[in-house]
């Protein structure tokens, strides 16, 4: 190797063993545990608990894919300078069949393997033979959200405007099953914190279900296009006790009584 390359080389090793030093002195919050949760607060809700390995893995396996590819990159970049130092011209591989067979079948395997666990995931969120203690209504429209609730009877619906986005009310730890429709357009019923996102479909009906286990208010939007005021297609996300929430449907109930 020449003493260009040899230079380049050290160059890189130096950075490499720098970074992850400079990363942790740059924030001294930084949490390990926040990194493992992805940035999502833990325990949230069910959801959480069902697709937290499968965001985990999905960046595992990313990050293999990216550091593989990275190395090459620099390979030729690096090792490849020398010869250009000297004038010389690198050798040509015109091909390499187990190469390329290999370059073929890693990433059919990665996503044969992702795709699997995607399904086994989906299909335990959008499970509608598990019984579940409440039942829910979501309904998007240009440019807001419809929440009906049928235990406080037919007419306790709750609906929001751009202008002052509706409020939905879930009990603490226990199970709801969603049933979203819309109306219009598509629009996207989208949770960030609850790891949870599945489309409105105009003529079709989308069943989701989980449990809210931590108290509190989450924000909660469309994730989906849908025209002007699509920024403001907002909503409210409230946990309460299971009481509070008996109190909230007795209230819808005597409201449209």
């Amino acid at each position: 190797m020449s003493s260009d390359a040899a230079r380049v080389w050290r160059r890189i090793r130096v950075a490499a063993l720098l970074a992850p030093g400079l990363l942790l002195l740059s924030g001294c919050s930084f949490d390990l545990k926040n990194v493992s949760g992805m940035g999502f607060p833990k325990g949230a809700s069910s959801v959480n608990d069902i697709s937290l390995s499968l965001w985990q893995g999905s960046w595992i396996a990313a990050a293999v894919v990216g550091v593989f590819t990275l190395i090459l990159i620099l390979w030729p970049a690096v090792f490849h300078r020398a010869h250009a130092s000297k004038g010389e011209f690198p050798k040509q591989t015109q091909y390499n069949i187990p190469v390329e067979i290999l370059y073929t079948i890693i990433p059919l395997l990665i996503v044969a393997v992702l795709f699997y666990f995607t399904a086994i995931k989906q299909n335990e969120i959008t499970d509608k033979t598990t019984p579940v203690k409440h039942e829910i209504s979501v309904a998007g429209f240009q440019w807001s959200w419809q929440f009906k609730y049928p235990a406080a009877g037919e007419d306790a619906v709750v609906t929001g405007t751009p202008a002052q986005p509706p409020t939905l009310y879930l009990p603490q730890g226990e199970s709801v099953r969603f049933t979203l429709t819309a109306s219009d357009v598509v629009h996207g019923f989208w949770i960030p914190a609850f790891m949870i996102q599945m489309q409105n479909l105009p003529g079709e009906t989308n069943y989701l279900q989980f449990t809210a286990n931590k108290l509190g208010e989450f924000p909660g939007r469309c994730n989906i296009l849908c025209g002007r005021n699509h920024s403001q297609m907002l909503f409210k996300v409230k946990v309460v006790t299971p009481a509070n929430y008996q109190k909230y449907l007795d209230s819808l109930k005597a409201s449209v009584a």
